[in-house]
């Protein structure tokens, strides 16, 4: 499953450049992560970064998005592929 920031999201600027991936921006309102370059951070860490840098854990598995970890991992290899 891809990772999703919540409405509680402080916009504190912790989470962006932990991510591996590139998938976390500024939105509008609050930071965002793109669910096409989350992979949870598998292949980099055995754990999210976003979600152990961030202070009001408001970083939560987006219910809409299920992957499995071999999913994940064939995310992973796509985008490090380039």
């Amino acid at each position: 499953m891809a990772l999703m920031i919540t409405d509680e999201c402080i916009n504190c600027d912790v989470c962006e450049p932990e991510c591996p991936n590139d998938a976390i921006s500024a939105g509008e309102e609050i930071y965002v992560i793109d669910p096409s370059r989350c992979t949870e951070c598998v292949g980099h860490y055995d754990e999210p970064q976003c979600q152990q840098v961030c202070p009001v854990d408001c970083i939560p598995l987006d219910p809409e998005r299920r992957e499995t970890r071999d999913e994940l991992m064939a995310k992973y290899h796509l985008i490090t592929a380039a």
